[in-house]
């Protein structure tokens, strides 16, 4: 894809921030476990959390492509990072879209400044890809709601401040029968027990308890009873940004393994000049550019307000495993260094690993794919 001046100068500025504030850091932050939400704010003061965000929230006001380019960028430098302006898109969508005026320009001005950070609350122990069989409820007292429940495997559950609730309204209605929330990370009732990672330590997910959790009325988000629409819609969207954050993490152990190639030597030559080592690097390299352009486009439908449902599962089905397989390759290349602690290719796979399973498993993935196609014949019959 062509980019536009505008929108190249955009991803070379997150291009410099990640690789000079970002990257030199990236296993030092993992080692600390710990969040630090200083570098965060950083990140918001220069407009890399939401860039999609109107800027009548206080954010960049730029297209959904670009929030994408600024999120691949973020995530060659720290993948567990770029967590945070995939989410501040994707929550600052549901909420510009779905909450009132005052809820709105409560939490959005905060996610987009990095003084808030949003967490979805859609997964519970039972009811994961299969949302509409949610079972935390959200029963009427008064004016109010009372949400009594679990979530599960809530990335930043642990310390978000601000949680965008899916609960069950109709306990009837199925699907049709859910609501969303947006809810006060500090509200009484809620507390988080936080998970043991394998990787994306410094993000974290946790479960999230609500024990009869009182929220005010004017909490909800559009209309009663139709929280899994607004959620799947969303999930189109970050779908792509996933892809684009694997794919941004890859890309630098990609680089690093090319220069590898070049200072490394064996038989007195570059082992730059071996076949075996250079051919699986030119077939990542390859299989990287059709998911990065196959994601820019589904973000460029997005835009143009176009169905963009099976590009999205498309990447995300490719984009986890293929990145997860290139770092690998990337590792084999270094060889006995590639092994060791000290080098980040086995942090970039942990990290991206659990990309494989959050917002939809490849079988998900592939089921979307397979209706939507299905459903475009049956429509063209």
């Amino acid at each position: 894809m062509i980019l536009t001046d505008e929108q190249t100068s955009i991803r070379d500025s997150a291009r410099r921030f990640s690789r000079e504030r970002l990257l030199p850091d990236y296993q030092k932050r993992e080692a600390d476990d710990c969040l630090n939400r200083d570098i965060v704010r950083e990140m918001g003061a220069l407009g890399f959390l939401g860039s999609d965000i109107s800027d009548e929230f206080g954010g960049a006001g730029c297209s959904s492509l670009v929030s994408g380019l600024v999120i691949e960028e973020i995530a060659y430098g720290d993948f567990c990072l770029s967590n945070f302006p995939t989410q501040a898109s994707l929550l600052g969508a549901i909420l510009s879209r779905s909450a009132t005026k005052d809820v709105a320009h409560q939490w959005i001005p905060g996610i987009a400044s990095g003084d808030v950070i949003p967490a979805i609350c859609l997964t519970e122990p039972s009811a994961g890809s299969d949302a509409a069989q949610l079972s935390l409820r959200a029963r009427k007292d008064g004016s109010d709601y009372i949400l009594s429940g679990e979530k599960t495997s809530i990335t930043f559950g642990a310390f978000a401040d601000v949680f965008v609730v899916f609960a069950r309204t109709d306990p009837q209605a199925g699907a049709k029968g859910i609501s969303a929330f947006a809810v006060d990370g500090r509200a009484r009732g809620i507390s988080t027990s936080a998970f043991d990672d394998a990787g994306c330590r410094c993000a974290g997910r946790a479960s999230v308890f609500f024990d009869d959790v009182r929220v005010p009325a004017e909490c909800l988000l559009g209309d009663e009873n139709q929280g899994f629409t607004q959620v799947m819609k969303g999930f189109d969207y970050s779908r792509a940004l996933i892809a684009l954050m694997c794919l941004g993490s890859a890309q630098a152990s990609l680089d690093e393994a090319w220069r590898y190639t070049l200072e490394r030597q064996t038989f007195g030559v570059p082992i730059a000049t071996h076949q075996g080592v250079t051919f699986p690097l030119a077939e990542a390299d390859a299989m990287m550019t059709a998911i990065r352009e196959l994601s820019y486009s589904a973000l460029t439908l997005r835009d143009q307000g176009l169905p963009h449902t099976a590009e999205a599962a498309m990447v995300k089905l490719l984009g986890p495993k293929t990145a997860f397989d290139v770092i690998h390759q990337c590792l084999l290349t270094f060889g006995h260094y590639g092994w060791s602690k000290d080098s980040p290719h086995q942090q970039r796979m942990r990290d991206v690993m659990g990309s494989e399973i959050g917002d939809g498993t490849a079988g998900i993935m592939k089921l979307i794919i397979s209706r939507q196609r299905i459903r475009a014949i049956t429509a063209g019959a």
